[in-house]
């Protein structure tokens, strides 16, 4: 049985700063998952990640990732992993970054 296709963003982290980003469709990158552009098929998750692809120079670790899609139509985690890069550094409370500002 062939596995049904989940949304994808493509994600990776700000060379300078560390910090989380996701590839928007606008072309450029945000903190804000909210703002991240979703594929909705293999092929559009590989034009996608070539796109985000593109900026060695901004952004490191580039990848795709299996989104849920929330009432709105906006991205949710469905991996422990990227509901825990959402949340920022965990090294110190303080240094993570509030649920808020990814509404």
């Amino acid at each position: 049985m062939a596995k049904v296709f989940a949304p994808q963003i493509a994600t990776g982290n700000d060379l300078l700063e560390g910090d989380v980003v996701y590839f928007t469709a606008a072309g450029g990158w945000t903190r804000v998952l909210a703002e991240a552009a979703t594929a909705g098929s293999r092929e559009e998750a590989d034009a996608l990640l070539a796109r985000a692809s593109k900026f060695p120079n901004e952004v490191v670790g580039v990848y795709l990732t299996d989104m849920a899609l929330d009432a709105e139509g906006r991205p949710v985690p469905v991996h422990f992993r990227e509901e825990f890069r959402l949340k920022g550094p965990s090294n110190r409370p303080e240094h993570a970054r509030a649920a808020a500002t990814q509404a």
